[in-house]
């Protein structure tokens, strides 16, 4: 199949760290990055940054949305006051909570679609239970109408990406706010196999939940382990018999306990498991 009888294929982005979305760009095949384009969501017309482009299957690549149109400069300004209305919204839902006396709601973001006909608010909560938020949007439907008013719950993780700030790290900004469009699975295990302290601050993010950093050099800390003995195994080094009291992997050394000689490190090849069937890791 030639070029012209494929898919075109775009990714595109609805906010400046945002999740892509692939469209298929057929009918306008001299898109370029960059190009900002009009297409047809879930949630309504949006106006999107075009931030990837490639060639997929047209059987594959069938069920795509196609592109509406290129945006031009009258769509930018368009997009530019629904902007400007967002910060007034969220003022307002957010006074409405404190007369409604909903307390652990909290109101991060609100978002109109690029028409103007959707208004989505998002906010998080404290709590498990259920909270009844009927007369909010009601509230909000009455106050900005003719748009489609819907309440939208998301996580603490998305709360830190979308308020920003400097990390717990000392980054001056979130990992999840400067490249990160999805957020990986992450778990205890993580910090274990590489060593970390498991004190809450350092594996916890501004966010309240583990670090989304954890998962960045994990593969590379269970491969490096492989073969490596674990703490408090016997192990025989040239310096004589002695117990490792700690790994290094990434370095491939091995900190072994000698008794009188006190604390030495070895290369990983320079030392033999007493036990190897005990004393690798699976």
């Amino acid at each position: 199949m030639s070029d012209l009888e494929q898919t075109l294929v775009v990714g595109i982005r609805f906010c400046r760290v945002g999740k892509i979305y692939h469209f298929d760009s057929s009918d306008f095949r001299d898109i370029q990055i960059g190009d900002m384009v009009i297409v047809d969501t879930a949630r309504g017309q949006q106006l999107g940054e075009v931030i990837q482009i490639v060639l997929g299957s047209e059987k594959a690549e069938s069920n795509l949305k196609k592109i509406n149109r290129m945006a031009t400069p009258v769509d930018m300004v368009q997009r530019q006051q629904w902007q400007q209305k967002e910060q007034t919204v969220i003022t307002a839902c957010r006074l409405r909570v404190k007369e409604l006396r909903l307390s652990g709601i909290k109101i991060a973001d609100a978002e109109y679609s690029f028409d103007g006909a959707r208004l989505s608010i998002f906010y998080s909560t404290e709590t498990d239970e259920k909270i009844d938020l009927k007369s909010l949007r009601q509230d909000m439907q009455r106050s900005f109408a003719p748009a489609q008013v819907e309440l939208r719950m998301i996580g603490p993780r998305d709360v830190a990406k979308i308020i920003s700030g400097m990390g717990a790290c000392g980054m001056e900004t979130r990992c999840c706010s400067k490249f990160l469009t999805d957020v990986s699975s992450i778990s205890i295990r993580m910090a274990k196999e590489q060593g970390i302290s498991l004190t809450p601050a350092e594996i916890t993010g501004m966010c309240g939940r583990l670090r989304c950093c954890l998962f960045y050099e994990y593969d590379q800390y269970v491969e490096a382990r492989q073969g490596m003995p674990k703490r408090n195994k016997r192990v025989i080094t040239p310096a004589g018999e002695g117990k490792v009291v700690d790994i290094m992997p990434l370095q491939g050394k091995v900190v072994v306990y000698l008794g009188d000689q006190g604390n030495r490190i070895f290369n990983q090849d320079e030392i033999q498991i007493l036990d190897a069937n005990e004393g690798k890791q699976g």
